[in-house]
């Protein structure tokens, strides 16, 4: 990788990674409702899950894809399904201070799984391959991978340390109440390139 594609690889990676998707709107809410420290689990889930996404897809995932397109459209369904449930647990989390059950941040395991069912990253890691590690050999997939993870962590941090913030405002239960109704309005939003994809 020359020192131009890297640049362009790098901004790549931190305009992908920093813009809003199902993870960090996930991590917004966590940062919201539950704080940095109980979201760090989740925050470091997604990074791994995800760089480990880029290797597999790169040593031929792919290539399993276009052999059998069904196996892609049932991880459409599957994408669908679970994003809607997580939109429907996010609205119906119970605001900080209100008696009853209350939620849980998503642990690490569960990130790492989630990205397998997350559109977005699903799109990140198909670009990085095709576009940045057209040779895709080993060291240029593993190369790939390695640095989209470490861009990706710092930039989705952003939106765990954005929830914080906002968590003062917060405070209110009924304020708490319509911004989980939001976070979960703009997951299902996300959606959006999934359903209306040519693939």
């Amino acid at each position: 990788m020359t020192f131009d594609i890297f640049l362009a690889f790098a901004a790549f990676c931190f305009v992908s990674s920093a813009t809003p998707g199902p993870n960090n709107l996930m991590l917004m809410a966590s940062g919201a409702n539950f704080g940095v420290r109980r979201t760090l689990p989740h925050w470091l889930g997604i990074g791994t899950g995800f760089t480990v996404m880029v290797i597999v897809v790169g040593l031929g995932l792919m290539n399993v894809f276009e052999m059998f397109p069904i196996i892609y459209n049932i991880l459409k369904i599957l994408s669908v399904v679970f994003l809607i449930y997580l939109a429907w647990k996010i609205a119906n989390a119970a605001p900080l201070g209100e008696t009853g059950t209350v939620g849980k941040p998503m642990t690490f395991l569960q990130a790492v799984a989630f990205q397998w069912v997350n559109p977005k990253a699903w799109a990140m890691a198909l670009t990085a391959i095709t576009v940045y590690a057209p040779s895709q050999s080993v060291v240029a997939i593993m190369t790939t991978a390695l640095i989209f993870g470490a861009i990706n962590l710092p930039s989705c941090s952003i939106w765990m340390f954005i929830g914080r913030q906002i968590h003062h405002f917060l405070t209110d239960p009924l304020r708490m109440r319509i911004f989980n109704i939001v976070m979960s309005l703009l997951l299902l939003t996300s959606l959006y390139p999934l359903l209306f994809s040519a693939h």
